[in-house]
């Protein structure tokens, strides 16, 4: 029996709710060397879920952030929907106007929607949600369609390393704050619990992880079929 429990978010203290959106945006768009070095690593992530692109093909992007998967789309001319609630994150892109239509929540998304794709990279981690968007999800993805998931290993010492030595280190010499408190109101789902989500749902055909081992790595990315499909 599938676990629809939404979680709750953990409340910023003042003093980080002051800076959070700034911040939040300069990481995305990978100001500063740290945020940089940052958005680097996470480069594997994007270049492993646009394995899975062809010509045609509808997509379904959820949490698409600053639109800075579609350069790795390309040449590739998909039809691209996405689910952004952060619209001055998307707002300035150059790659704006290959979106047909913006949503700010996968809920919203009309029923008769199908995708040959849905993707999504570095967004399950905060979604409180789950359970609810990867339901809908299977009802919006094709009978032959991927849903390829990318995440960082939350949960595991190798991925904590890594934060804290790129974006948590920038972090702390810019704010004088600890980044473990923005980690902790903003991932609230660690990575093994992604992944029995996603079973719970899909077929999970591949696993692949930027590092050893899943407790031995940086990122991962899944992909995942309906129960319907053939692999």
């Amino acid at each position: 029996m599938k676990n629809n429990i939404t979680k709750t978010r953990f409340i910023l203290p003042q003093e980080y709710k002051s800076i959070f959106d700034t911040m939040y945006k300069d990481n995305r768009e990978g100001r500063g060397i740290m945020s940089y070095l940052s958005q680097r690593m996470e480069s594997w992530m994007h270049r492993m879920v646009a394995k899975s692109k062809f010509n045609g093909n509808v997509v379904l992007e959820i949490g698409a952030g600053t639109l800075n998967q579609l350069k790795y789309e390309l040449p590739a001319q998909p039809v691209y929907d996405i689910v952004e609630p952060f619209k001055e994150l998307y707002a300035n892109s150059p790659y704006l106007s290959m979106i047909r239509t913006v949503y700010d929540d996968t809920s919203h998304i009309p029923i008769e929607n199908k995708y040959d794709r849905i993707i999504s990279i570095a967004t399950y981690e905060h979604i409180l949600n789950l359970h609810e968007v990867l339901e809908w999800t299977k009802t919006l993805l094709k009978p032959t369609g991927k849903h390829i998931v990318a995440i960082p290993n939350e949960g595991h010492l190798l991925w904590k390393i890594g934060w804290m030595c790129t974006t948590g280190l920038a972090f702390r010499l810019k704010y004088n704050l600890d980044y473990s408190v923005i980690i902790k109101h903003e991932h609230v789902n660690e990575a093994d619990e992604i992944e029995a989500m996603l079973k719970q749902y899909y077929r999970i055909e591949k696993c692949q992880v930027f590092g050893l081992s899943k407790k031995l790595c940086l990122y991962r990315v899944y992909t995942c079929y309906s129960e319907k499909s053939l692999y």
